[in-house]
């Protein structure tokens, strides 16, 4: 694959924001005349395209799940990679459109639906922030329907900045304050080669809706994929929402005002993680969610933290978006253009936070592309004990579909 010098870095980790609590110095507001439209949309977020986001997540899972503790934001990765689509054009976007499972235009209005609709309250919270930096270079010209576009569905502002250090600071610093601090940054350093960022920052924070008492924590052995056991704190309730799919189980456990829920599945004995996914679709995952039973389950869940780091770019060229990784068939002349060569997408940087304890959960997540030019009453209750490898994730319970999604092999990795 041919490489040319011009760079363009896209940081995504979900839907909208505004870019406060950005405290720079150095850049400059480019969108002064460009004002978000108040977009008309009639898409339910509940509808058949909350099955066709969730099985994205699923794919993007099970393309990245390793032999080592996996968490993703599909949503922030969803919505870094088509606010991208928007600069796209030709054979280029009809292979992301692919990707997603629906056209653009149906991804931009979900997505605007979506975040639109999110409910928030004084014991959770979901905040969404997204910012477009670009480098002061007269060189690169930016298209204003991209901007545009993005400033419609995706509500983004635009700066302009030296990209020098101070600006790696003032992109850090907003990652940083848009994840509540879970996340310090995004950048080590601007390459020679970046033009431009797109920055999408995500934070969850919710309390369950019944706190654990300290007789509901104690300790407990987990097993770790590779067999190790460990003692850990474990968190002991009893649910109402049980799950099963017939290759696992596990439960809904609503935080507060039930707006969200924390799942996990637990593969039967003798089944590993991998065999598991390999099995799991976008549509039985959903349906699975959905059909939860109103049925008492006796749930042991291990406290647990862990974070996330990885490049998911040979994964996306794996599941089918090739030409966007080339420079000589990408096409993304719908975005801009710049004297150095044509744009096309280097890097998907991908970084997730989640804590797990007796209060509730924080969880926060930023994406970055990088862009070169170039139930019933029971006679005994279900029991899930989550003492060995199992699949978890973060929903909201109105579409059902998976805002973080991962493994935990190792709760002490």
């Amino acid at each position: 694959m041919k490489r040319r010098l011009t760079a363009l870095l896209l940081c995504g980790a979900l839907l909208m924001g505004a870019l406060t609590g950005c405290a720079s110095v150095r850049a400059a507001d480019l969108m002064t005349g460009v004002q978000a439209g108040d977009m008309k949309t009639s898409i339910d977020v509940t509808g058949p395209e909350a099955t066709v986001v969730t099985d994205f997540a699923v794919k993007l899972l099970q393309q990245t799940a390793a032999e080592e503790n996996t968490l993703l934001s599909p949503l922030s990765v969803l919505c870094a990679l088509g606010m991208t689509a928007n600069g796209a054009k030709g054979e280029t976007l009809r292979q992301m459109e692919a990707l997603f499972g629906m056209d653009l235009a149906t991804l931009n209005r979900y997505l605007y639906a979506y975040a639109k609709g999110l409910p928030q309250g004084e014991r959770y919270t979901l905040s969404l922030a997204n910012s477009i930096w670009l480098r002061d270079d007269e060189r690169l010209r930016v298209e204003p329907d991209f901007l545009q576009a993005n400033a419609d569905w995706y509500g983004a502002g635009a700066l302009k900045a030296p990209f020098d250090t101070s600006t790696v600071r003032e992109i850090n610093d907003w990652v940083k304050h848009h994840t509540d601090g879970m996340i310090d940054g995004v950048l080590d350093k601007i390459p020679a080669e970046a033009v431009l960022y797109l920055v999408n920052a995500l934070a969850f924070e919710a309390e369950w809706q019944n706190i654990y008492e300290e007789n509901q924590v104690w300790k407990a052995v987990f097993v770790a994929a590779d067999g190790t056991a460990r003692e850990t704190d474990f968190l002991h309730s009893e649910e109402y929402r049980y799950l099963n799919d017939g290759s696992a189980t596990g439960f809904l456990k609503s935080y507060a005002d039930g707006k969200y829920a924390f799942a996990a599945l637990l593969p039967n004995e003798g089944m590993d993680i991998q065999e598991y996914l390999s099995q799991m679709t976008g549509k039985t995952l959903h349906d699975t969610l959905t059909a939860a039973t109103g049925e008492k389950v006796i749930v042991s869940l291990p406290k647990f933290e862990t974070e996330s780091a990885m490049s998911l770019a040979e994964t996306l060229q794996a599941m089918g978006v090739t030409d966007a990784f080339d420079s000589e068939t990408a096409d993304f002349t719908a975005m801009g253009t710049s004297d150095n060569g044509p744009l096309f997408i280097n890097d998907v940087i991908h970084k997730t936070y989640i804590k797990v304890d007796e209060r509730g959960t924080k969880a926060g997540a930023v994406t970055a592309v990088e862009m070169n030019a170039e139930g019933a009453p029971m006679e005994e209750p279900k029991r899930v004990t989550l003492d060995r490898p199992f699949v978890y994730m973060i929903v909201d319970t109105q579409a059902m579909v998976p805002v973080f999604l991962g493994t935990m092999l190792d709760v002490s990795a």
